[in-house]
């Protein structure tokens, strides 16, 4: 049994590693970090997505090809076990003396260091017997959510629409039009792999008939054309946490394109735009809100109702408070996941009326006239 496990999880090494860059398809140097990595990926696969490039074959290609470059750089092993094999065939230029040819540096015995001891050599060069190329998990789905900000703030469950690949409603997944069978690929006896000459060795790469299936399609399906995907619009019902920030991304498990040869499903990353409220501003967790009041009201102090999210509170103003002071009002800010609670910060800002009547200037004269000689000597002092 343990055996068993050992050959079905065995490191992989296929002939594209030594044909492509990955890197440079990705756009990212050799020392970049696992972050750097997924943030070219998803900047270029936003790009080149068939969604957002309908009938463009060569935007499908670039795209199948930056998903494999992805697919090897994101898996620490797999990276390693990929700038191994680059670099010992950059270096050797062939096989070395005890593998007939080249100029020495590359070996058939450092495979088994490459394999981390998971297997000889022989797997890898024509003596492998039958395999394909196992589970592959679905390609990732993209689409964007616009929110209102009391939505963001207090969450919601709310619908997505997606437009991608999924699981073909006539032939459930297998490509063959109902009432057919698939045959065993003539190509790779059913193997899913194909063995290829390099050298006196030869090096097992997927068959280019059945794609590592290890069999193929009589009679395609009439829906999918043979692929066992379509593309089609479907919705989705999402919860979205209360305190979502703009641009945070939700990703949803398993709601993204259908795997490959029994492969899991890949997820959905939702994009949150929230929208700007009237009154209301964010920083973190805290609600920012201006409050206009009085001269009077800030000279004498006054008890002035303030508007949260979920109703009106009281804020007392002290006399002679200064135009542009901010108050907190503990916990009547933005409610966390985690069930932590910010606050509301309420800056006070001295309303000046922009016409005076009669009444009202000769009452501001005779308070200009009690007024402090001079409010600004400390400036002047400056000079």
């Amino acid at each position: 049994m343990w055996g068993a496990d050992r050959q079905r999880t065995r490191p992989r090494i296929d002939r594209e590693w030594f044909d492509s860059d990955y890197y440079a398809i990705l756009g990212v140097p050799k020392t970049a970090s696992a972050k750097e990595i997924k943030k070219a990926y998803r900047a270029l696969a936003q790009k080149h997505h068939p969604d957002a490039n309908p009938g463009n074959s060569a935007a499908e290609e670039k795209f199948k090809e930056i998903s494999q470059a992805y697919a090897v750089l994101s898996d620490a092993e797999k990276r390693k076990q990929y700038d191994q094999a680059k670099e010992m065939f950059a270096s050797g230029g062939g096989f070395g003396p005890q593998g007939g040819g080249g100029r020495g540096n590359f070996r058939v015995e450092d495979l088994g260091d490459l394999l981390g001891g998971l297997g000889g050599p022989g797997d890898l060069f024509g003596g492998g017997g039958r395999r394909g190329t196992g589970p592959v998990p679905g390609e990732h789905l993209y689409t964007d959510l616009n929110l209102a900000f009391t939505e963001a703030i207090r969450g919601t469950t709310t619908k997505v629409s997606i437009n991608g690949p999924r699981v073909c409603r006539t032939c459930h997944g297998n490509g063959a039009e109902p009432g057919t069978s698939l045959q065993t690929c003539p190509r790779c006896g059913g193997s899913g792999s194909i063995a290829v000459g390099q050298g006196p060795f030869s090096i097992s790469q997927t068959c280019d008939v059945c794609h590592g299936t290890g069999s193929t399609v009589i009679t395609p399906c009439h829906t999918c054309n043979g692929r066992g995907t379509e593309v089609r619009t479907r919705s989705l019902n999402i919860k979205i946490p209360s305190g979502v920030r703009n641009n945070a991304v939700i990703r949803v498990a398993g709601k993204g394109a259908p795997g490959r040869n029994g492969g899991p499903p890949g997820d959905l990353h939702v994009r949150v735009h929230v929208g700007k409220h009237p009154v209301f501003t964010r920083r973190k967790n805290n609600l920012r809100l201006t409050v206009p009041v009085t001269f009077t009201e800030a000279a004498l102090g006054a008890d002035i109702t303030v508007p949260t999210l979920d109703g009106r509170v009281t804020l007392r103003v002290p006399a002679g408070t200064d135009s542009g002071k901010t108050f907190r009002i503990k916990g009547e800010g933005v409610l966390h996941s985690n069930g932590t609670r910010g606050d509301l910060l309420a800056t006070v800002e001295v309303a000046v009326p922009a016409e005076l009547d009669d009444e009202t200037r000769r009452l501001l004269e005779e308070l200009k006239a009690k007024e402090p000689a001079d409010v600004r000597a400390h400036l002047e002092a400056l000079r």
